[in-house]
């Protein structure tokens, strides 16, 4: 028993470490991206659209161009040239939108609109211009920016939090770190591809049987390897080695079989609808209305469910669980099941929000999945429905402060901010150890 605590002790310090480590990589995938085309995003596409911006002869560094259509969208800034270009999965129509706060003061674009629809011809490459004049131009005010962008925070944090609960969970009653959840989430979306796109499913019918099949791969996952590792009385930190190996090699399945290309999930282009500031599309709101049920539905079973009581028993201390009569394998294989589904419909839900399925998408939202839950409490649920919000309207409301691609470091900041002065978490409890 000492052991276990003391290992228990020692389990948030060395995800820290983790996740320290997996930013750090992050950061330097990044930059090095940024070294060799510091004005292009999408290279891994075979299409691009491209794009010059000057005034007067000289080139305007920094201005943000934003690209949307087809269900995937992009953005990037000019470089020093004023020279910029967004890869695109599909030919088709965009609308490339140039930001007019990021233009010099006095410049505006004279003619034919902020906004130009990009279509593509026989090439591979679509070149816009746009034309800039002398002028005052008139702006989004900032209560119309954080009001738009904390709805979509919102989004974000509720789809977030369906993938955090199941982390959260299976750390409750296991004591594991498990970093295959992202690749859980990853396969909840791939099936769903391949049931809509590939076979024809209706979208609805789809979902639910990609939902059904993740809650089969972690039933598969446990009965195979965990449930055989916990009876050998394997430590927690091996477990946790075991998850990154098995988290590898189910992305390099993923990417051998479905290649390195993003495909869209149909329905992804719907076009927005305006509700004064706020700019929804239908998926988006479907999004929000699943979200809030299903974490409806999972506060019930954990609140009212017996099967509930006994998970949140067996995460508060598995000894005591057991001798009173409580199934603990058999409850670890349910929570297994639950987050795996809950992982799976997260996918579903972040393909749509990106937009897009890709092999290693799971992996992308990994790190803030990890910082949800540790900003909640390791263990607790509703800790990590809380840790997800916080962080999901942190990383859209930041982008009104901090360049776009700042905003996961943001988010990480908070999360140590937080866990200074609270290093439980938000809903934590302090554990006494010894």
């Amino acid at each position: 028993m000492k052991s276990t605590l003391t290992a228990a002790r020692y389990v948030p310090r060395v995800l820290a470490i983790l996740l320290l480590t997996l930013l750090a990589a992050l950061t330097m995938a990044t930059f090095s991206v940024s070294s060799a085309h510091a004005d292009e995003v999408g290279t891994e596409y075979d299409y691009t659209v491209t794009g010059n911006v000057q005034f007067n002869g000289d080139a305007l560094d920094g201005v943000a161009i934003a690209l949307n259509g087809n269900g995937y969208k992009a953005d990037t800034v000019t470089d020093a040239d004023g020279k910029w270009a967004i890869g695109v999965p599909e030919k088709g129509t965009y609308k490339v939108t140039l930001d007019e706060d990021t233009l010099p003061d006095g410049v505006i674009v004279a003619k034919g609109g902020n906004v130009i629809d990009a279509e593509f011809g026989l090439t591979n490459r679509k070149s816009v211009n746009f034309f800039l004049g002398e002028g005052t131009r008139s702006t989004v005010n900032f209560f119309d920016q954080f009001v738009n962008r904390f709805v979509n925070g919102l989004n974000f944090g509720l789809l977030l939090a369906l993938a955090a609960i199941g982390v959260s969970l299976i750390f409750g009653t296991t004591g594991l770190s498990n970093f295959a959840h992202a690749e859980m989430i990853t396969f909840g979306a791939l099936a769903t591809l391949v049931l809509s796109v590939n076979l024809g499913l209706p979208i609805w019918l789809a979902i639910l049987i990609a939902v059904v099949l993740s809650g089969g791969l972690g039933f598969g996952l446990d009965a195979v390897i965990w449930k055989p590792l916990r009876r050998k009385g394997v430590a927690v930190i091996p477990l946790m080695i075991v998850s990154i190996g098995l988290s590898l090699a189910l992305r390099y399945v993923y990417q051998y079989f479905f290649g390195g290309s993003t495909s869209q999930l149909p329905g992804a282009g719907m076009r927005d609808l305006q509700f004064g500031p706020v700019s929804l599309s239908p998926i988006d709101m479907a999004s929000m209305g699943v979200s809030i049920v299903v974490l409806l539905a999972v506060a019930y079973f954990l609140l009212r469910t017996r099967i509930g009581k006994a998970t949140r028993a067996v995460s508060d201390n598995p000894s005591l669980a057991s001798a009173s009569g409580i199934d603990v394998d058999n409850v670890i294989r349910i929570v297994w099941v639950v987050g795996a589904a809950l992982a799976g419909l997260s996918g579903v839900l972040w393909a749509y929000f990106r937009p897009g399925v890709s092999w290693d998408m799971g992996f992308q939202m990994l790190l803030l999945v990890f910082a949800a839950v540790t900003l909640g409490g390791l263990g607790t649920a509703f800790g990590a429905l809380v840790g997800s919000i916080i962080v999901g309207l942190f990383v859209e409301l930041s982008t009104l402060w901090l360049p776009s691609d700042m905003k996961i470091v943001g988010a990480l900041v908070i999360l140590i901010l937080v866990l200074l002065f609270r290093p439980q978490g938000i809903l934590g409890r302090k554990e006494r150890i010894g």
